[in-house]
């Protein structure tokens, strides 16, 4: 029995450590392009972005696992019926039930670790991250210039250049955007400057940043549509600098940032009643998100026996409908709990437990391949309805079809 049960981790081990790697490369890839373009945009070192996708990592973990691991264990479940296996470890007397005890004590290690990812440390991440974001956006600016980027420099004003020299500072073809308050300070006034050479330097001592354009033309344009073009040899453009960025805000403002513990002691204490309800919309949502993933192994290997005759995609699909379902309900009753609708610690827990009590009736009504298995009529549901669709088609299309799949 042993040996099965190593078996059946080593089985279960490689599909969901890569599709974790793929889901997590996919996100983390996309976070960061766009963590690419901030950085662009305000200047900064590229150890800043590494360092806040790093942060990223528990939060993109937290959702990955639950989908992982279930489409992991189908995929275990489907192969093993396909090469006969299953056949053959229940005609040997084992149980299904049996079968799956590999499976169940992962998913009880991944809630344990579910909920310490919720619970403990994405709220530090999270925060950390935001912090080095806010360093990042706040941050005096002292980073080369990048040849046809816009940059934002503060103040309402945004630079570009066509070409660069070699230490940033040296700009050929200048642009300028700025918007600076009129006159009677009630409205504003956009400037478009345009100039053939120009040269930003930062006076950290006098507390100025200044930016030196020779051989352009400004145009100011006025609230009421006015513009006028003005010529100039040279025009000094400056603004107040710091070298120190503004010191970010203390953890905890956001429930999002506060671990369980903080979140029940913070529910405890006086306060609104709205806080109140968003601290406990919170807390209730994460403890029974983390601890859902010890009744996967319950819907994926009744779901992988159902499907054994049919198209992988349909145990898949319905999995994944499932799992979406679920966690989109805990979401909506959380809202409904932020808004005081209803009261949340009971709703949430109320749906987590019929979530529980319908994988558990699967899995245990489930006898074996061909006994107590609820879901083969859906999937014949699903064979039904692909079957008259595919009679809806014209011919040509419906002998396209069976030549490809015999």
């Amino acid at each position: 029995m042993l040996r099965l049960d190593i078996y059946m981790l080593r089985l279960l081990a490689k599909p969901l450590m890569v599709s974790l790697a793929i889901v997590m490369t996919a996100l983390l890839l996309e976070r960061v392009v766009r963590l690419f373009e901030l950085l662009a945009e305000r200047g900064g070192g590229t150890g800043m972005v590494f360092a806040m996708a790093a942060n990223l990592v528990p939060h993109y973990l937290g959702l990955a696992l639950p989908a992982a691991f279930c489409f992991s264990m189908l995929s275990v479940i489907l192969r093993m019926c396909e090469e006969n296996e299953m056949d053959a470890l229940e005609g040997s007397g084992l149980s299904i039930q049996r079968i799956a005890m590999p499976f169940i004590g992962v998913g009880i290690a991944l809630a344990l670790i579910s909920v310490a990812l919720f619970g403990y440390i994405q709220p530090y991440s999270r925060y950390a991250f935001s912090a080095i974001k806010h360093a990042l956006i706040n941050s005096p600016w002292e980073a080369q210039i990048i040849p046809g980027t816009f940059i934002d420099t503060g103040n309402g004003m945004r630079l570009s250049a066509l070409e660069v020299g070699p230490e940033g500072r040296k700009l050929d073809s200048v642009f300028v955007f700025q918007i600076t308050p009129d006159e009677n300070g009630e409205g504003t006034i956009e400037t478009a400057i345009t100039a053939k050479t120009g040269e930003m330097v930062a006076h950290k001592d006098a507390g100025r940043l200044v930016l030196s354009l020779n051989d352009g033309t400004t145009m100011p344009t006025s609230e009421d549509g006015s513009t006028t073009a003005l010529d100039f040899g040279s025009l000094d453009i400056s603004r107040e600098y710091s070298a120190n960025a503004p010191l970010f805000r203390p953890r905890g403002l956001s429930e999002r940032e506060m671990t369980l513990n903080e979140l029940w002691s913070e529910a405890a204490m006086p306060g609104p009643d709205d806080r109140r309800a968003r601290l406990l919309s919170e807390f209730h949502a994460r403890l029974v998100r983390g601890l859902s993933l010890i009744f996967l192994p319950l819907l994926a290997v009744p779901m992988g026996l159902s499907a054994k005759r049919t198209p992988r995609w349909e145990s898949i699909a319905l999995t994944g409908v499932i799992i979406i379902a679920y966690h989109q309900s805990i979401q909506l009753l959380e809202g409904f709990g932020d808004l005081q609708i209803i009261t949340p610690g009971p709703a949430i827990w109320a749906l987590g437990a019929a979530f529980g009590a319908f994988c558990s009736w699967l899995f245990f009504v489930t006898k074996g391949q061909g006994q107590g298995m609820p879901l083969r009529h859906i999937f014949k549901g699903f064979e039904f309805i692909t079957h008259h669709v595919k009679r809806l088609l014209p011919k040509r299309f419906r002998t396209n079809s069976q030549a490809q799949n015999p």
